[in-house]
Parts: C-alpha cells; structure tokens; sequence
C-alpha cells in the first residue's frame, strides 16, 4: 500500500479475494467500508489504507480484500494489492524500529529484510483493535473496530 509491502502472518489468513460488492453499515468508524456475505457468513471490511490514515484511492483489478482471523472472528481487509507469499528465514527479522513516543509502531512485529526490500510485518489482531475482538462478535467488532 503506498508504495510500501506489508506481511501478515499466513496462519492469520483465511482466503484472498477480489473486491466484492460491500454492504455499508451506518455508525462504523470511517476505515470500516461495510460487510460482505462470503458463502452465507457476513464479514466486516476494513480499508486497511484508511485505518492507517493513508488516502483513499480507487479500487483497481489488482485491490484485493485479504479475509483474515483475529482470534475467533474473521475480518476482510482491503489492500492494494497481494503480491506474493513467501517464507522468511528468521535471521531475517529484526524488531521494529524506535521512533520516539510520537509514533505507535505496536501493530508492527518486525520487519524483514530480505530479497533486497524491506517489508513492515503485521500484527494483524493489533492493527484491527487487539485483544476485544477476539471475544466479540461481528456486530461487537464493527461497534469496537
């Protein structure tokens, strides 16, 4: 997004897909665009562009809503695009790295250095609202998100 690569943990993801026609919920934080009904289960979606006060941009044939897992819920996030899947060696993450108190870096796990690019490592249940969703459930996740 943004130019950046982002990862996520591969056990987090459920499925990948392209952008669905997307349902809006009235009184969501602005990042929640709505719920889609993915084989008769309706999940929230989040612009992950917004939640991370990035412009919004239009969607192309590369945007993919990415369904993921925090803790027992299952959320889409919308990207720009998904580009690949790949293995990381551990000696190839090191910690975030310390901007001060000006800046958050809790939703970031590491970051990877390898194939010659630097690529910020999610922590997908952090980035979507930590520990509360684990236990709520869909209406409780777009309330909380």
């Amino acid at each position: 997004m943004a130019g950046e690569d982002y990862g996520l943990e591969i056990l987090k993801v459920r499925e990948i897909m392209g952008v669905l026609d997307i349902t809006t919920v009235p009184h969501t934080p602005y990042y929640v665009k709505g719920v889609v009904n993915i084989r008769g289960k309706v999940i929230p979606i989040v612009d992950l562009r917004l939640k991370f006060d990035m412009p919004e941009t239009e969607y192309t044939d590369e945007t993919c809503i990415i369904v993921v897992y925090v803790g027992n819920v299952e959320v889409g996030i919308i990207v720009d695009r998904v580009s690949e899947v790949m293995d990381i060696a551990e000696g190839d993450i090191e910690d975030a790295p310390e901007f001060g108190a000006e800046v958050d870096t809790n939703t970031i796990l590491g970051m990877c250095k390898a194939g010659g690019k630097v690529t910020i490592l999610l922590d997908i249940n952090k980035v979507l609202g930590g520990e509360e969703l684990a236990v709520g459930s869909t209406p409780d996740l777009l309330e909380s998100v």
